[in-house]
């Protein structure tokens, strides 16, 4: 009886213990995607910064021909995060992507605006923290950073959607 009782405690710590070393293991892995994450978001921002001044171009989607505002997040996600998003704006709102509230923002997300006054929305930016975002605004224009908080942008900003 004794001999039993040690026994199915010994399975039993050892089913404890296998669960605890999977556990810590899963922590370690879900902790290492999340640096990666980090790592990846930190050089898509960067990017971002280093393409202020690029021209914007509707259809664009390259450094050299210029972008128009959905090109701009797909060059990014894609090139430096190795994250596909769709090609337009209105792909992107309609993605399985999470809706994120404004409050809730972080650097990396995906800004949309309504620009025509109509309820459509028809632009997009890349939140980079502390109330701003880079964008390619329209024709004639640059890749620039502006503010949420700015009247405009303010007025016209509708919903984020989070990509990674």
């Amino acid at each position: 009886m004794a001999r039993s009782f040690f026994f199915i405690s010994l399975l039993w710590g050892l089913s404890f213990f296998a669960q605890a070393n999977f556990s810590v293991t899963q922590i370690a892995r879900e902790h290492t995607v999340r640096h990666e994450l980090e790592a990846n978001l930190d050089r898509l921002v960067e990017r971002a910064h280093e393409l202020i001044g690029v021209p914007y171009r509707w259809g664009g989607m390259s450094v050299k021909g210029g972008f128009d505002c959905s090109g701009l997040l797909v060059y990014l996600f894609r090139h430096e995060a190795d994250i596909r998003i769709p090609r337009t704006t209105a792909a992107m709102l309609k993605s399985g992507a999470r809706t994120i509230k404004q409050s809730q923002l972080k650097r990396g997300d995906a800004v949309f605006f309504n620009r025509n006054g109509q309820g459509r929305i028809g632009h997009v930016g890349l939140y980079i923290g502390e109330g701003r975002f880079i964008h390619a605004p329209r024709t004639g224009k640059n890749i620039r950073i502006d503010s949420l908080s700015n009247s405009y942008w303010a007025k016209s900003y509708t919903t984020a959607k989070r990509f990674h």
